[in-house]
């Protein structure tokens, strides 16, 4: 028998309360990102989306495709009736972590400016390469709409 205790929850509310957003207590909060969302509604889910325009033309540059990408799953999650504050979670796959890594204080600007200020859990893989050889990231995205 394990005396191991789970840890205890700190739940930091969220505006709509279909939305919370999991934090351990004592864990250091993370700063982009959230360790766990709980959320109750209709499931929204986007392939991977990556910083191409409507004839497919990839944006010039990772900071370029980033923010493309980002305006590419605002705009899926609309057509869904989802808004950027319904994200429960990101997976970002890029080509090159030292890009993304030396990039961050733009890319929080750009995710700011289309997501605003809520963070859902994320995960970030670097792979040799995404099905289009110029795209420098790919990213999924899954949103829950509350009832």
């Amino acid at each position: 028998m394990s005396t191991t205790k789970a840890p205890t929850l700190a739940v930091v509310k969220q505006d709509d309360s279909s939305l919370r957003v999991l934090q351990p207590s004592g864990w250091p909060m993370p700063k982009g990102y959230a360790n766990g969302i709980s959320a109750e509604g209709r499931i929204v889910v986007t392939g991977g989306v990556i910083g191409w325009d409507e004839q497919e033309k990839l944006a010039d540059g990772f900071i370029a495709q980033v923010r493309q990408a980002l305006q590419n799953i605002a705009a899926i999650l609309a057509v869904g009736d989802a808004r950027p504050e319904h994200l429960v979670r990101l997976t970002w796959y890029v080509v090159d972590m030292d890009e993304y890594l030396g990039n961050l204080k733009e890319l929080g600007r750009i995710y700011r400016e289309i997501f605003g200020s809520h963070y859902p859990a994320m995960a970030l893989v670097q792979v040799v390469r995404l099905v289009e050889k110029a795209a420098r990231v790919e990213i999924e995205a899954t949103a829950v709409v509350p009832r």
